[in-house]
């Protein structure tokens, strides 16, 4: 773009990207260049680090390709009527990045995303020709993740699986109803059938040929999705409802949620859930317990009648205080599935109680160091040398686990 430097579009472009959920390169293909051959790695104990112009942490060079678009979608900061400082990358520039950063060890991999320019094939087909040269003539075996446009023609986003770790295609908004009203020129069953393409690619390449050879890899990191929350007034209840549909019909390996927050020039007046951050992070904890802990929709939101989540704690913890008849149960009886219901109980833990149940009768201390967290469990358990007497029916449990405000964690 005329009139700004590389470094300036740098500046723009890594900013304009912070609403797009990122992910690390968990789930991939093992590759690397010791061997002399290539550049990059996906392997070790993590992806180096670049730090947008606000002082962001990220794990990626992510950026936008641009934020110029055509759409106007009314919850987007880059929606052709805000009024924003726009840039564009070339895709040689893109390239060039990418390389720099990593030979400077500042990233192991790229998240590239855009706004929709010309058209989203036009668009699409940018972003492919990076992620093309990127393997072929650069020789780059780092993570690649694409934000893909599900309007763009299925080839180019066939194509685009061969040589990205992950692509990820945006649901935008928990229900239809509320893509047609705020983002019209979406159409949700386009959306839809973009996203069972590549499922459907990825499937295809777990079958052999019938002499035995297994065809390229497609997407081996999986699909993701986004899906901003806060926006349209829609419950927690329904988003979690959409997101369990989501993993089961396209096996994503992730739904991201995003809070919505105000746009300053926005020209359409949105509902806003407050506080944003908190209840995207309860979605988050919320979505763990759906997919590793055996949790159901209805039990998780069962806690308001409002059909949200409770603000104030976990999850796990709100529907331990709303089902206190279950509790105590005993840690050296109790089921694997009941065990991983109680709070301050994770997977890792449940499976150490386990496998340590059949040599020894577990104690209080035993618990402590298999690593749960017994500030919230001791009110819902009971061991050889414990049990929480009257604490798990008292009137006052629920203020005992009020907390300062501080920093959040999963649980």
């Amino acid at each position: 773009m005329a009139g700004l430097d590389l470094s300036q579009k740098l500046a723009i472009l890594s900013d304009a990207a912070r609403y797009d959920a990122s992910c690390a390169s968990s789930g991939t293909v093992r590759r690397d260049s010791r061997d002399g051959k290539g550049l990059g790695s996906t392997e070790g104990s993590g992806i180096c680090h670049a730090y947008a112009p606000d002082g962001r942490c990220i794990s990626l060079l992510k950026i936008l390709m641009t934020n110029f678009c055509i759409y106007d979608c009314a919850y987007c900061v880059n929606r052709v009527s805000s009024n924003v400082r726009r840039a564009r990358f070339s895709v040689d520039e893109v390239i060039t990045l990418t390389i720099e950063f990593y030979r400077r060890n500042y990233i192991e991999g790229l998240f590239l995303s855009s706004g929709i320019i010309r058209s989203p094939d036009a668009t699409m087909a940018d972003m492919l020709r990076i992620a093309k040269r990127l393997r072929r003539e650069e020789h780059f075996r780092g993570y690649i993740h694409l934000k893909t446009i599900p309007d763009a023609a299925p080839e180019l986003i066939a194509e685009a699986g061969l040589y990205a770790d992950r692509l990820s295609i945006n649901v935008e908004l928990p229900t239809d109803q509320s893509v047609r009203a705020y983002a019209p020129e979406k159409n949700p069953a386009t959306i839809r059938k973009a996203m069972g393409d590549v499922t459907s690619h990825q499937a295809a390449t777990t079958e052999r040929s019938y002499r035995g050879k297994r065809p390229k890899r497609f997407a081996p990191a999986g699909q993701s999705t986004q899906m901003i929350v806060g926006a349209d007034g829609a419950t927690d209840a329904t988003i979690l409802e959409h997101s369990t549909r989501l993993y089961g019909n396209y096996k994503l390996r992730r739904v991201y949620y995003s809070a919505f927050s105000p746009i300053p020039d926005a020209t359409i007046k949105l509902p806003l859930i407050k506080p944003p951050l908190v209840r995207e992070h309860r979605l988050y904890q919320a979505d763990w317990l759906l997919r590793f802990y055996g949790f159901g929709v209805d039990e998780i939101t069962a806690a308001r009648p409002d059909g949200n989540l409770d603000l104030e704690m976990d999850p796990k913890l709100a529907w331990a205080l709303q089902n206190r008849a279950v509790f105590p149960v005993d840690v050296n009886k109790a089921s694997k599935e009941m065990l991983l219901r109680v709070p301050g109980f994770g997977t890792r833990s449940v499976g150490r109680i386990l496998s340590t149940r059949p040599h020894r009768s577990l104690r209080y201390a035993d618990l402590l160091r298999l690593g749960a967290s017994l500030k919230k469990a001791r009110a819902f358990i009971t061991a050889r040398d414990w049990s929480p007497g009257a604490l798990t029916d008292s009137a006052h449990l629920r203020a005992q686990f009020a907390q300062p405000p501080k920093q959040l964690s999963l649980f």
